[in-house]
């Protein structure tokens, strides 16, 4: 037996025990791009930090509670589409630090983190309150009053001050 199958061997020992894991494993590359092409079609191509909107490859997936080697915060709840200044500002802050530089990133990051942790959510909606809802796509056009033609209200009843003007002469 080579002396490497030697060192991998626990002779009599039975089975390695490990400790049970409390934290999520590692997430993979397939999750990451799964993860951030969820992002892109629930919130669109917008950072979840300044609300701007890029060009979806142009944005980066972020840990909203740093990572630091740690596999238990690689989760979905954890994670938003950060454009790179966002993110590099941020780097292994804590969020409270990055957010309460710029109290307008905790309005932003409540809005377009939804889907993040109970406890990270709590947090946020103590700094902002609770959000209104966002305005749809196309705002709606208030009603145009319509004016009948026996309207006496009707702004088009009087006579145009245009008409009755003579023509200049040059």
């Amino acid at each position: 037996m080579s002396p490497a199958r030697k060192r991998g061997r626990r002779q009599g020992r039975g089975p390695v025990k490990r400790p049970p894991q409390h934290s999520s494993q590692p997430t993979s590359r397939v999750a990451y791009s799964e993860t951030r092409e969820w992002l892109l079609r629930t919130h669109g191509p917008i950072c979840a930090y300044c609300g701007v909107t890029y060009a979806p490859r142009s944005l980066t997936l972020d840990h909203v509670t740093p990572r630091k080697g740690q596999s238990a915060y690689d989760r979905r709840d954890n994670l938003v589409l950060a454009c790179k200044r966002c993110n590099t500002a941020k780097a292994d802050k804590p969020f409270l630090v990055f957010l309460l530089a710029q109290r307008s990133r905790a309005e932003r990051l409540l809005r377009y983190g939804d889907h993040l942790s109970d406890g990270i959510k709590d947090i946020l909606r103590h700094m902002v309150g609770d959000l209104p809802p966002l305005p749809d796509k196309a705002p709606a056009r208030p009603p145009r009053e319509v004016f009948g033609p026996d309207d006496d209200e009707s702004p088009y009843r009087e006579e145009s001050p245009y008409l009755a003007a003579p023509a200049r002469k040059k």
